[in-house]
């Protein structure tokens, strides 16, 4: 079952991470190697969380221990958001069901 409305995860970011670091939208983007207004617009939900970044983040984030987020779950909470954005688009998908070809 999908979750009803799922946060960008740019949110997460902006409302749980930053502020647990104390770090500045600039200086966490000068951390992860990127521009400030790349990962602004990632935190204010205009802009995906890409693979380099989602790579980015899960070794930004990792702990001594070895866990934090993976790549893979801030690529599943993206996939989540936009679908559920899709879905509720109203828009109708104009598609013939899959059928065999005879030869």
């Amino acid at each position: 079952m999908r979750m009803h409305n799922p946060p960008h995860p740019g949110e997460t970011l902006r409302e749980d991470v930053l502020p647990a670091l104390g770090l500045s939208v600039a200086e966490a983007a000068r951390q992860l190697g990127i521009s400030r207004v790349t990962f602004s617009r990632v935190l204010h939900g205009h802009a995906a969380i890409s693979i380099d970044l989602a790579r980015r983040l899960e070794a930004w984030l990792r702990k001594p221990e070895g866990c934090g987020p993976s790549a893979e779950s801030w690529l599943r909470g993206q996939v989540a958001y936009e679908l559920w954005q899709a879905e509720q688009s109203g828009d109708a998908l104009e598609v013939e069901p899959a059928h065999s070809v005879s030869a």
